[in-house]
């Protein structure tokens, strides 16, 4: 029997409504996301110091926190497919604001690297979480919103440099930033909790108390290739932001306020350049966004290569593979989806292969940081980049797709 029009615009009304809070509890989410993942690097000369370590040494935080991140990754995803999305988001943010209020207090190094797990353990599965559930809540429209999610990444990333160079300025400690840190999450937790969770992709299907997707051997491949690509991709993002502060102080060429404020001029152009590309990705195909953003890539990390001591050619540099990193990773997420059935389970995969990557190239740049000089930092993201392309070419070969990239 047919519902009447009036019955059935008040439920169409509040189906909009829930969608509408909901896509802006996983906007808030991945702001704090964004604040958490970018306050390790401008925080690593005062975690040195609260610790008593060596640059060399502060570097396992980077692989400390990757570890988590890869685990909770791989676990996340895996959950949420059996189990309410919102609430797994929620009881992960309140793991992250409680080990934020804990970092600056720690002065052994092994015991912040145990909170750093922690910390990569949330941030894995709160970045799992958003990507999948934004992809259940919209389908086959979820492009810009995916370019938007991660938009607000770059806002949270953009703030975070900021808060704890103004905690430093102000108090000459860390601490108080990080706390202010912790507080923004609360507000999230409570926005989330409330909402209804979004249903796993009816692509999938339930074998005992699993879901499990249906892949072929081709879907395998390209999720190898996927996975390898994030790899590589991640490795670079995240040694540029997490370095790129040690390495403004180390080469003399900012202070500890302006290497602050390169590292969210970096996260600035990554946040404006993610705005810009909502509406680029309704009109360009995934393929040749990809292209343009890993032209800028290498253009703006060779900037700064060839002009070493210049601090304008840093500058230019940062805010260039700011812009031209923004929109890869959505742009990634939205080529898988129309290629594959996205599950939690999977998208966990893609981002076990990020975690891998942002675990270990961080962590060989803190090797040769000190031994070889800062430069090696750029050398070393220059030839990852070109990794990335590598993959990139293999990606665009495998021409099997649902839908023209």
């Amino acid at each position: 029997m047919t519902q009447p029009a009036t019955i059935m615009k008040p439920i169409e009304k509040s189906a909009a409504r829930n969608k509408q809070l909901t896509t802006a509890g996983y906007f808030a989410a991945f702001i704090t996301l964004g604040l958490t993942t970018a306050s390790l690097g401008p925080s690593l000369p005062s975690l040195a110091e609260n610790t008593n370590t060596l640059i060399s040494q502060i570097s396992y935080l980077f692989t400390a926190r990757s570890g988590g991140y890869l685990i909770g990754s791989w676990l996340g995803g895996r959950s949420y497919d059996r189990r309410p999305g919102h609430h797994l988001l929620a009881a992960m943010l309140v793991a992250m604001a409680i080990s934020l209020a804990l970092i600056p207090t720690l002065s052994q190094l092994w015991v912040l690297m145990l909170v750093l797990m922690v910390v990569g353990f949330a941030e894995g599965a709160v970045d799992v979480g958003g990507n999948t559930l934004l992809v259940w809540l919209y389908r086959r429209d979820v492009g810009p919103f995916m370019n938007a999610l991660h938009a607000f990444f770059g806002v949270g990333s953009l703030l975070s440099p900021i808060i704890l160079a103004l905690a430093l300025r102000l108090t000459g400690s860390i601490t108080y930033g990080y706390w202010a840190l912790s507080l923004a999450v609360i507000p999230v937790i409570l926005w989330i909790i409330r909402l209804p969770s979004p249903e796993a992709d009816s692509a999938t299907v339930l074998s005992g108390q699993e879901t499990k997707a249906i892949l072929t051997r081709s879907d395998i491949i390209l999720i190898v290739i996927i996975c390898l690509f994030f790899f590589f991709y991640a490795g670079a993002e995240v040694s540029f932001g997490g370095w790129i502060y040690t390495y403004a102080l180390e080469t003399q060429l900012a202070d500890e306020t302006t290497a602050a404020y390169l590292n969210s001029a970096f996260w600035g152009a990554f946040t404006l350049s993610r705005l810009l590309s909502i509406p680029l990705a309704t009109r360009l195909r995934p393929r040749k966004m990809m292209t343009i953003d890993l032209a800028g890539c290498l253009l703006s990390v060779g900037i700064i290569l060839l002009w070493p001591q210049s601090p304008l050619a840093l500058w230019i540099g940062a805010i260039g593979i700011g812009a031209s990193m923004a929109s890869i990773f959505p742009t990634t997420l939205s080529m898988a989806e129309r290629r594959l059935n996205i599950t939690g389970q999977i998208t966990g995969w893609f981002f076990v292969g990020a975690s891998l990557g942002g675990m270990f190239l961080p962590w060989l740049i803190g090797q040769f940081f000190e031994r070889r000089g800062p430069q090696v930092t750029m050398s070393i993201i220059l030839v990852d980049l070109l990794a990335v392309v590598i993959v990139f070419v293999a990606l665009i070969a495998k021409g099997d797709s649902k839908q023209p990239v």
